[in-house]
């Protein structure tokens, strides 16, 4: 879809729907038809949103590297790997992503203070949505 340009896919077959949506994309609405499925498939630019806002060019982004369930700590009864205001260097664990069953530590990738928690604790990520903000 990223490579396409495509923001969202809605497909429906013999009473079968799936959507897909990828996070912040933007781009022309287009109609794809297949030879092989009945269906028309629709594909149409997501609306821009607040969330999708550019950051602030002082601060780097801690991406999600895939879609799945966030979470800011390892257990429910735990507190979270991170804190706004707290340094994090390349190698310090920030979140868990699950996916298909899998925990997913994600490390910083980047050092600097935590400026900004953008997920929300147990919420589906996208792939390339901004968890954490750096100064």
């Amino acid at each position: 879809m990223k490579k396409n340009g495509l923001a969202v896919f809605k497909m429906e077959r013999e009473g079968f729907k799936i959507t897909l949506k990828t996070a912040g994309a933007e781009g022309p609405t287009q109609i794809i038809t297949s030879g092989v499925a009945p269906a028309p498939v629709a594909v149409a630019a997501a609306p821009a949103t607040p969330a999708a806002a550019e950051a602030p060019s002082n601060l780097k982004e801690i991406k999600s590297p895939m879609v799945g369930t966030f979470y800011a700590s390892p257990s429910p009864d735990s507190p979270a790997y991170v804190s706004v205001g707290q340094e994090v260097t390349p190698d310090t664990v920030v979140c868990i992503v699950e996916a298909m069953k899998v925990m997913n530590e994600i490390k910083a990738e980047v050092a600097g203070v935590i400026a900004e928690i953008s997920a929300e604790n147990g919420k589906p990520v996208q792939f390339g949505q901004a968890l954490f903000r750096v100064k």
